[in-house]
């Protein structure tokens, strides 16, 4: 799948209904962020903006990027409704491309649940250029489904290959070889290695039906 494939998709996905998440901040972010010291804030893979505006109401300046325009304007929206508006950019991008104007870093980059199926996207590659946008100092934080989220697994997700709190590490630190190419991160020796786990977690549906699952939750904080 192409990028054009991947933006088709998401923008069918988010125009078939008025929205698809919760708007509420991912638990993980919201527990290891809780302690850090504000500064800018960057959500790869923002969706209808959740995250990106807990962010700006802890008191982060925070931008969020997404493939989808649909999606992008939602968080706008929640961002004005939530009156953060004036500490929050969105952006829709491809994240394979796209990257900060004037080479700016930021104290906190976020990719929440970055992941895509049935299309595909280059998420090593993107996890790899994530690392290029970080401060001095400061931190990266990926959390993914490291299992199925819920007990009644779509078609479209049978074949999808969960990763690994070590995959995603490895795309981070550019330790393999199909994550180069992204902006120069200092390679492995530049970061300390803050958390890179299996976090069991259970979800409740609409219904009171729960699941057991897992995400992988992998910290890093780039070296002064």
């Amino acid at each position: 799948m192409d990028e054009h494939d991947a933006r088709d998709w998401w923008e069918a996905r988010y125009g078939g209904s008025e929205g698809i998440w919760s708007g509420r901040v991912n638990a993980v972010l919201a527990a290891e962020a809780a302690d850090l010291p504000v500064g800018r804030a960057l959500d790869l893979g923002c969706g209808e903006g959740g995250d990106v505006v807990w962010l700006a109401e802890q008191g982060w300046t925070a931008t969020g990027v997404d493939l989808s325009a649909t999606a992008v304007a939602r968080a706008g929206r929640a961002a004005a409704a939530a009156g953060v508006d004036g500490r929050t950019t969105f952006v829709a991008a491809d994240l394979a491309t796209w990257a900060p104007e004037d080479d700016e870093r930021y104290d906190l980059v976020t990719a929440s649940f970055l992941q895509s199926w049935p299309v595909e996207i280059p998420r090593a590659a993107i996890l790899r250029r994530a690392a290029g946008f970080v401060a001095p100092g400061g931190h990266l934080l990926v959390t993914a489904h490291a299992a199925p989220p819920h007990g009644d697994l779509p078609e479209e997700m049978r074949a999808y290959r969960f990763p690994t709190p070590e995959e995603d590490l490895a795309a981070v630190l550019g330790s393999d070889e199909a994550t180069a190419g992204g902006p120069a991160a200092g390679g492995p020796a530049a970061w300390a290695v803050l958390s890179a786990e299996r976090r069991p977690r259970t979800t409740t549906t609409a219904d009171g039906t729960t699941h057991e699952t897992e995400d992988s939750v992998v910290l890093v904080r780039r070296r002064a």
